[in-house]
């Protein structure tokens, strides 16, 4: 019984230090994991920020470019009928759209959807002004079919997708 006493003596004492070395090795190793996963997330924002912030500047210009003002004035050829320009026009904005579509991945959901909308709704006004013209209209009259409607439509929905494409890009700084 004495030996029991004695090792008992030996062993708790120990038992203690191994247990309190276990604590700090435990201590040690979870801040440097959880200072390995924050220098992993400072090198991965570092790396994807750029990429994020290209991918606003892209989805910027892209509305940009299809907004009537411009894509009109880039586009215009006063020799083409109505029709043929609103296909080029549709075309263009098409191309531009499936152009910048893997920026998505880098934009809000709530943005991109905005930025959809505004594509539709680009597409939609000119589609509606062509439909109104007569058959042997010309490209100038889609013009001005298109300016007439843009003057009676309130909101502007390129704008409101560049408006919410600033906010969300202000939110990086």
């Amino acid at each position: 019984m004495e030996i029991l006493i004695e090792f008992g003596k030996l062993l708790i004492p120990a038992l203690l230090v191994l247990y309190a070395m276990y604590l700090t090795v435990k201590s040690v190793l979870e801040k440097d994991i959880e200072k390995k996963e924050v220098d992993l997330k400072i090198k991965n924002y570092e790396t994807i920020l750029p990429l994020r912030l290209q991918a606003y500047e892209r989805i910027a210009l892209l509305l940009e470019r299809i907004t009537p003002n411009n894509i009109i004035l880039r586009l215009n050829n006063p020799g083409l009928s109505a029709k043929e320009f609103q296909i080029i026009l549709v075309k263009e904005i098409r191309d531009e759209y499936n152009h910048n579509l893997s920026q998505q991945i880098y934009i809000d959901d709530k943005t991109w959807v905005l930025v959809r909308k505004a594509i539709e709704d680009t597409i939609n006004l000119i589609n509606q002004s062509a439909m109104n013209l007569k058959e042997e209209a010309k490209a100038m009259d889609l013009t001005k079919a298109v300016f007439a409607d843009i003057m009676q439509n309130e909101v502007d929905s390129v704008e409101h997708a560049l408006g919410q494409l600033k906010k969300e890009v202000s939110q990086f700084y």
